[in-house]
């Protein structure tokens, strides 16, 4: 007998129909023995009908009546789950996450998790029931109902599995797992059977929206093994493992795991900034305080010593505010200097633990997008990644000739 905890996105329960189709995944569960926690989201559009709901009534909510109101979505799900897995004979009882005692800080719409409280979880496993939490929800130390944000059931799912010591945390979505990239980009992607938390991590953080980013940390940290599923068909998924415990044979095949893309980029370049020691935190630290992210970062070496170039990216949805800041603040701080931007810029990236021990990766990427006739902009790296900024225009284009180039279309997969 195993535990699992499994966590059902809002497209698996959008529906009643949907919702009578996962107790009767459930149930097969529970029908071969297994303990069975269930974590579920809203239903699909839900969030979004409450969010404009309160819009509509003020442009600027209240943090705390807005957990308030948010946390509701989880809370029809859970009872209706719990109601079709009673009519299909199976013992449930739901619980809202201050009920678990999923206890987070006071930071409302944001909250992180501190602590579980599994006591009450366990009794009821150990009196046979299948137990239904509401995911994204907690409560802090005042009782007060706090929300993890966009994409926190992954999160509450993980952390209950670390919290229960669960043998394996299956999160179910519209997808039966994870890609070498996109389909809806590259149709030749293909669904890798293990991938690493590391090239998990890079992934999420680089644009893949398989998995929120805070839960394949939890997973990482607590050592959980975390798979992906899908909620309308069956088959294994995607494992996500520790590096360690990836087959020996395995780690010497696929040099790169995945491509991953991001068009919410906007490219950013100060002209002229005086190239003097504390430059770069007199330029960031302003849009640090103004709770804007810099994302890849390039200074230019200055030929005479005197002035260079400050480049950085930050997310497209902050390049008007970011611009307004530089032009209004940094570059009369700096006594001058020109402001260049660009926003119609892509980031494309390749992921593998492979990189750590086969040279070439960077060069051979490079040479692929020359060909296609594609100009870099920017470069990162890091000991499994390296990340390009690219014309937008040409992202599929890079992400197919790329796919192809490193043996990640299905055919050379399934040649190998």
């Amino acid at each position: 007998m195993a535990l699992y905890v499994q966590k059902f996105g809002g497209t698996s329960v959008g529906s009643v129909e949907r919702i009578k189709a996962v107790a009767a995944k459930v149930k097969g569960f529970r029908d071969q023995g297994h303990q069975v926690v269930v974590v579920v989201s809203a239903m699909s559009g839900e969030t979004n009908r409450l969010t404009d709901m309160a819009s509509s009534l003020n442009g600027d909510p209240d943090p705390r009546e807005m957990d308030m109101l948010l946390s509701t979505g989880e809370q029809v799900t859970i009872s209706l789950l719990a109601m079709a897995l009673q009519q299909q004979g199976v013992p449930a009882t739901s619980h809202t996450g201050a009920q678990v005692g999923i206890h987070t800080d006071s930071a409302y719409t944001r909250a992180r998790i501190q602590r579980i409280e599994t006591d009450d979880v366990k009794a009821d496993l150990d009196a046979g029931k299948v137990v239904v939490v509401a995911g994204f929800q907690g409560v802090d130390e005042d009782g007060n109902i706090t929300t993890l944000g966009r994409g926190g059931s992954d999160t509450t799912g993980v952390a209950l599995a670390a919290a229960l010591g669960a043998d394996e945390c299956q999160i179910y979505t519209d997808v039966d797992g994870v890609y070498t990239t996109d389909p809806r980009v590259c149709s030749r992607a293909s669904r890798l059977e293990t991938i690493t938390v590391e090239e998990m991590l890079e992934l999420a953080s680089l644009g893949s929206k398989v998995l929120q980013i805070r839960a394949v940390e939890f997973a990482g940290k607590y050592n959980v093994p975390l798979r992906v599923l899908s909620s309308f068909e069956d088959g294994p998924g995607t494992l996500i493992v520790a590096e360690s415990d990836k087959d020996e044979d395995s780690m010497e095949e696929p040099l790169i795991s995945g491509i991953a893309f991001n068009k919410n980029e906007a490219k950013l370049t100060l002209l002229n900034t005086p190239d003097i020691p504390g430059v770069a935190s007199r330029i960031l630290d302003p849009i640090a305080a103004a709770n804007i992210e810099v994302d890849m970062i390039v200074q230019n070496v200055a030929p005479a010593g005197d002035y260079t170039d400050f480049t950085f990216t930050v997310a497209k949805g902050d390049y008007k505010t970011t611009r307004k800041l530089i032009e209004e603040t940094i570059l009369p701080d700096l006594g001058g200097g020109e402001l260049r931007g660009d926003n119609n810029i892509a980031k494309v990236s390749l992921v593998g633990v492979g990189m750590r021990s086969h040279a070439g990766v960077a060069s051979k990427m490079f040479r692929v997008l020359a060909e296609e006739n594609i100009n870099i902009r920017m470069v990162s790296t890091s000991e499994i990644k390296i990340s390009v900024v690219i014309d937008e225009k040409h992202m599929e284009l890079a992400v197919k000739a790329l796919h192809k180039a490193f043996g990640l279309d299905q055919a050379d997969i399934e040649q190998d």
